[in-house]
């Protein structure tokens, strides 16, 4: 594993480029870039793309989906590089850089989604526009959802856990430097999901990489979530489909309402949002069936069932494995607990990581013992929940987390929970939000979407708070409806909830205030 942002290789490299004449000092030709050298990669190409406005790249079919065209607002050098730091790894990652005057002087890095092996081009393509040189990878593999890749690849799991990542930004910074004649001034990293995993595990393992992270929606704790999400798929399908413990996904619409009924109007506002559902002790039992089955009630088993997902796993001592999920994100469950099959996300982690047995069934899953197995034999490689952030924030960095609280995906308590071992380490609440802040997000689910404001801009936040000493008191968030924007609301540091001052439209975040809440 190659340490090498600020060893003496990088250093080297970096003096051997300030060699060059004055006159090179500047932006350098694409084409160049094939040229360069670097421990351990390979330019595979260096090409200019242009021109503006409207160019379109056609764009490589992935695990994700079919090749796509993507436009792209200004010309860009589109740099493709693959990373070899061990003989099992192909790490492949792509650098886009935009021309010396339309460059802002920093890095971004995007992030990844779920296992998936796939360079996120859309997220470059916003990057870009913004004046960034940004940088995503493949993470060492090229795969969807399905974790067979790892099977018998140690070398390609520590790739996708945190190596990868590394590894790209130590080699894009190279690269930026050889282009432009600088380094770049600040670095970002901007990701939701398994891309705030990633962001949290550069903060943890390799402080100097970023100088700020956006860490959204993290799947920081891998083995508990995967071993969380397990569960929730065994509560549901254990007994198939057609057991009387199984909520048919017909049911969920009534559910979502019976909690909305119980919490929504709990933070003053009536709006379809429950502001924050750890504050309304919504119970499922409410809509137990009094007599026969029926569509406008959960029978006996069905209100188990329910309650378990709610309730999240647990050790067999009752100690928390992972939470479940919140009041509020109940149209969502569908993708755990809808069947016929458990999810194979969870699934696949289980053969090909913690068994490396592709015939391992779900059914044969005890949530206890083969958390303690996932966490013995891969905790250390995939999790990323050191709470001691200490080199991070000593030299100035900035971490803005947030996560939706409908998520239905990776269940929101996992962020707070994380985020107060942070404040615990770090000497308080108050002096860990000098440095890092989370904003839970009323409404949204997995990283977007839902009934809830949604859409908001965090990476400026970010900025504001690195560049200008601005701390984000408050991010303001919207909703649309059919491309127009209907509701504005803000969304506030974490323990603090946006408040309704009780006077003006509830759709307009003019009328609210962040603040500790009574509800």
């Amino acid at each position: 594993m190659r340490h090498r942002f600020g060893s003496f290789v990088y250093m080297a490299l970096l003096a051997g480029l300030a060699l060059f004449p004055a006159s090179v000092a500047a932006q350098q030709s694409c084409d160049s870039l094939s040229s360069l050298k670097i421990p351990n990669a390979t330019i595979t190409s260096a090409v200019s793309i242009t021109p503006p406005p409207d160019l379109v790249m056609e764009l490589p079919a992935g695990p994700a989906g079919p090749g796509s065209k993507l436009d792209v607002a200004i010309p860009l050098c589109r740099v493709i590089v693959f990373s070899a730091p061990t003989s099992d790894s192909h790490i492949n990652f792509e650098l886009w850089l935009p021309p010396a005057a339309s460059w802002n002087g920093k890095f971004e890095a995007v992030g990844n989604g779920g296992f998936i092996g796939q360079i996120g081009y859309g997220a470059l393509a916003t990057a870009l526009k913004r004046g960034y040189a940004t940088a995503a990878t493949d993470t060492g593999h090229a795969s969807g959802n399905d974790e067979s890749w790892a099977l018998g690849h140690p070398e390609k799991l520590a790739d996708w856990a945190y190596r990868a990542v590394h590894e790209m930004t130590v080699d894009s910074k190279l690269i930026i430097h050889a282009f432009y004649g600088t380094e770049p001034k600040l670095s970002y990293w901007n990701g939701c999901s398994t891309g705030g995993k990633q962001g949290l595990t550069e903060a943890q393992r390799y402080p100097n990489d970023y100088d700020g992270i956006v860490a959204g929606a993290p799947a920081n704790y891998i083995t508990h979530l995967q071993a969380g999400s397990e569960y929730i798929s065994w509560v549901a399908l254990k007994d198939g489909v057609d057991s009387p413990s199984y909520i048919p996904p017909a049911k969920y619409a009534m559910l979502h309402k019976a909690a909305l009924d119980a919490c929504d109007a709990k933070d003053g506002v009536t709006d379809g949002v429950i502001g924050d559902p750890t504050r309304c002790a919504f119970d499922p039992k409410t809509i137990q069936c009094k007599d026969a089955d029926g569509p406008a009630c959960l029978t006996g088993p069905q209100v188990k069932t329910a309650q378990l997902i709610y309730a999240g796993a647990k050790y067999s001592d009752g100690k928390e494995i992972f939470p479940g999920f919140e009041s509020g994100s109940e149209l969502g469950w569908g993708g755990m607990a809808a069947g016929p099959a458990p999810v194979s996300i969870a699934t696949g982690f289980f053969q090909y990581m913690v068994f490396s047995d592709p015939n391992w069934d779900f059914h044969t899953f005890n949530v206890d013992r083969d958390t303690r197995t996932a966490d013995s034999r891969i905790g250390s490689v995939v999790n990323a929940i050191d709470p001691n952030l200490k080199a991070f924030e000593a030299r100035g960095g900035k971490i803005i987390m947030y996560h939706g609280w409908s998520d239905q995906a990776i269940a929101p308590l996992n962020s707070i929970n994380y985020y107060g071992e942070v404040t615990s380490k770090m000497g308080g609440a108050q002096k860990a939000q000098e440095f890092v802040r989370l904003f839970m997000v009323p409404g949204m689910g997995h990283c977007q979407g839902g009934p809830g404001p949604n859409t908001f801009d965090s990476l400026t936040a970010l900025e504001q708070w690195r560049e200008h000493n601005t701390a984000p008191e408050k991010i303001i968030a919207s909703h649309s409806t059919n491309g127009t924007q209907d509701i504005t609301r803000p969304l506030c540091p974490y323990p603090q909830a946006a408040i309704y001052k009780g006077t003006g439209s509830t759709n307009d975040a003019a009328n609210f205030t962040c603040g500790n809440p009574n509800w």
